[in-house]
């Protein structure tokens, strides 16, 4: 390929227009700069004595701006002009070029909102990186692109302070194509002739380009409001986006901009009237000091009931809403990041938000149901279990509830779907709605639709039980006392003109020991008195209340008050567990007579008070439920008592009470199929000897 080049006339031609602008630009900067200053020589007698006249900031600034652009090519380019094809195309380069610009600004000294306008000259060359050509030679491109820029833009300060962003179009008018193509020599041949540099303009460029720019810069004052014209230096930064930047209307040539710089702006402010000197005459005020009453409540706190450590059983059921095959919201369902900290004996930590009933604490376990059988199967890897749904619209529906439980055991806690089998069917093996019966059918069949929970490995399920019927094994609940409300020494401050901003408390024994507690801005503040008495276990203080008033002087009260402290149960003196019938049955299944005998009686000693009372749900008429419960009461009674008997504890104390459907004294509620099952109880009460 043969390459033309240009003549140095035109070149030389391009390059005085290109001088010739910029030298205008330059001069009109210089006289806008020399005006300015000029304008700040002549208002300086008025600003020798800047104790007698204060300007305001200006609003109008005017200035000028110059910096670097970086400019940074992507794209591609080869047909440089009608003339000039490269053999290789050129890609990606970088560049410096100048800007420089007059410019105006609009804000007001109290707003975030302004207006910025530049014009002026804007270089856009580069160096393109070079390439190497199918002969093995190297090409190198270099490009001499400016514009007159115009650059409206929209002002924000977000604080009113010197640091404010700007953002507008920009429209570039083209006023400098010229490129250099440098072909180069094949390394091998070094003896071959050069090819001479071509110099010329590129064709096709568009004349106006239609962009974007976004930046920031922060204001620098270069004199105080004493002066009339005043100055600013502003460092600045600016993006240019390539979205609208391809010089070409032909190839894929574009060209992104960062500009950093730094502008110098001058404005006139106003001037500030000073203000008329009146005439103060001091006004004497008398301070009254408001009526305050302090007092302190000191309870006189006694030792907690003993501590209750109950055996709660874990109905292997998930009860399922009718018309519903998923899992109920009631239940409480884990993410794989709770299942790393979920402890089995840390149940409150895992609360649902839609219990009910008298007893949140266990139905808390119970509805922990899943995630308890999770936690023992990811334990002991070779368990495994078979979920058989139950459900009045066939097999396929109870197989679906099913396949709900065991999609939760495997997605959450990653347990093998091998380990867990599925069945359905209608009817539960021991099921609540019996052929022919007409009453309260609907509670009877929430009670059938059911998922039961059935296994062979032993570590899963109560203590010597085995086979599918056998229930999970129970969780031990511990009631934790912790210090009551009604414990805590409460301060209490009268304020009737609510005269102060805040008041504490401080708190002396009688070895002088101080304690500081506040500041309280409430009228009624309550303490532990652990806080007070720390281990000591009563004690007589000096209370001195301190108010600030909200004119600045303080008020003290002082009273005194004997201060015992509150303590926990020493010993755990009771324990419970919980037997749980079949619908409408007075006598516990074989498992449960064999729990009672096998793990209850044996926590029977001598001299101790067994307490039995039997419950129902609300399923049946009143006085029925009333000789059901009673006779769930004396069946359970009379295992134990056998048991007992055969152990030989001696001095043993049964209390027996059948109390029926009674909601003031039923363990839960009876809302859900759940709290019904586990109200068909009877709850046994352990109480040692002393």
């Amino acid at each position: 390929m043969k390459l033309k080049t240009n003549n140095n006339k035109k070149s030389r031609k391009a390059c005085s227009a290109h001088g010739l602008t910029f030298k205008s630009l330059v001069l009109s900067t210089v006289i806008l700069t020399g005006m300015q200053i000029s304008l700040h020589a002549q208002e300086t007698p008025d600003t020798l004595n800047p104790q007698e006249v204060e300007y305001t900031q200006p609003s109008w600034w005017f200035g000028a701006a110059a910096g670097a652009n970086f400019n940074f090519y992507q794209g591609s380019t080869q047909q440089l002009n009608s003339s000039v094809t490269v053999p290789t195309a050129f890609h990606e380069g970088t560049g410096v070029g100048l800007y420089v610009a007059p410019l105006v600004e609009f804000h007001r000294p109290d707003s975030r909102l302004g207006f910025m306008f530049q014009a002026g000259f804007d270089g856009r060359n580069g160096a393109f990186k070079q390439v190497i050509t199918p002969c093995n030679c190297p090409d190198d491109l270099s490009t001499d692109v400016s514009y007159i820029t115009l650059e409206p833009s929209l002002r924000f300060a977000p604080f009113k302070s010197g640091l404010y962003l700007y953002a507008g179009p920009r429209l570039a008018f083209l006023m400098s194509k010229t490129f250099t193509y440098q072909h180069g020599i094949n390394p091998v041949y070094p003896e071959q002739e050069i090819t001479p540099d071509v110099t010329a303009d590129f064709n096709n460029m568009k004349n106006m380009l239609v962009s974007m720019q976004i930046g920031a810069g922060y204001d620098i004052p270069l004199t105080s409001h004493g002066n009339q014209t005043q100055s600013v230096l502003s460092p600045y930064v600016a993006y240019h986006p390539y979205f609208g930047q391809e010089p070409r209307s032909t190839e894929t040539w574009n060209i992104t901009t960062v500009r950093a710089g730094i502008a110098l702006k001058f404005g006139r402010g106003h001037e500030i009237q000073a203000p008329v000197k009146e005439e103060v005459i001091p006004v004497v005020v008398i301070i009254t000091e408001p009526k305050v009453t302090f007092t302190v409540e000191a309870p006189k706190n006694v030792q907690a009931a003993p501590i209750m450590k109950e055996t709660f059983p874990i109905r292997n059921y998930v009860f399922f809403d009718l018309g519903s095959t998923e899992i109920p919201q009631r239940y409480i369902l884990l993410t794989k990041e709770d299942v790393k900290t979920f402890q089995e004996d840390q149940i409150d930590a895992h609360a649902s938000t839609n219990v009910s009933g008298r007893s949140d604490r266990q139905m808390k376990a119970y509805y922990n149901i899943l995630n308890i059988l999770g936690t023992r199967m990811v334990n002991n890897p070779s368990t495994t279990i078979i979920l058989v749904g139950s459900s009045e619209k066939g097999p396929k529906d109870g197989r679906e509830m099913a396949e709900s439980i065991k999609n939760y055991l495997t997605g959450t806690f990653g347990i093998n779907a091998s380990r867990i089998s599925t069945q359905g069917r209608t009817k539960p093996s021991v099921p609540a709605e019996q052929p022919g019966g007409t009453l309260e059918l609907v509670l009877l069949r929430q009670g059938d639709r059911r998922v039961s929970i059935e296994s062979n490995s032993p570590v899963l399920l109560m203590e010597f039980q085995n086979g599918p019927d056998a229930p999970l094994k129970p969780v031990e609940i511990v009631d934790i006392k912790k210090a009551p409300v009604e414990s805590y020494i409460v301060f209490n401050v009268e304020d009737e003109e609510d005269a102060f901003t805040s008041w504490s408390v401080q708190t002396e024994d009688e070895q002088g020991n101080i304690r500081t507690f506040g500041p309280f801005t409430e009228a009624k503040v309550s303490i532990p008195t652990k806080a007070i008495l720390d281990t000591i276990p009563e004690g007589d203080y000096k209370v001195t209340m301190t108010g600030i008033t909200k004119s600045g002087p303080t008020i003290t009260r002082e009273t005194s008050a004997h201060i015992i402290l509150w303590t926990p149960p020493e010993t755990v003196e009771t324990m419970r567990f919980s037997i749980i019938y079949e619908f409408n049955k007075s006598d516990a299944t074989h498992l449960y007579e064999k729990y009672l005998m096998e793990v209850v009686a044996p926590k029977i000693t001598d001299g101790a008070t067994v307490i039995v009372n039997g419950y129902t749900d609300v399923i049946g008429g009143e006085e029925n439920n009333q000789k059901l419960s009673l006779a769930r009461a004396n069946n359970a009674q009379g295992i134990l008592e056998k048991a007992v008997s055969k152990t030989g504890t001696k001095g043993v104390k049964f209390e027996i009470s059948g109390l029926g459907e009674d909601l003031d004294t039923a363990p839960f509620s009876n809302k859900y199929p759940e709290e019904r099952a586990y109200n068909r109880t009877v709850i046994v009460d352990i109480v040692s000897r002393k």
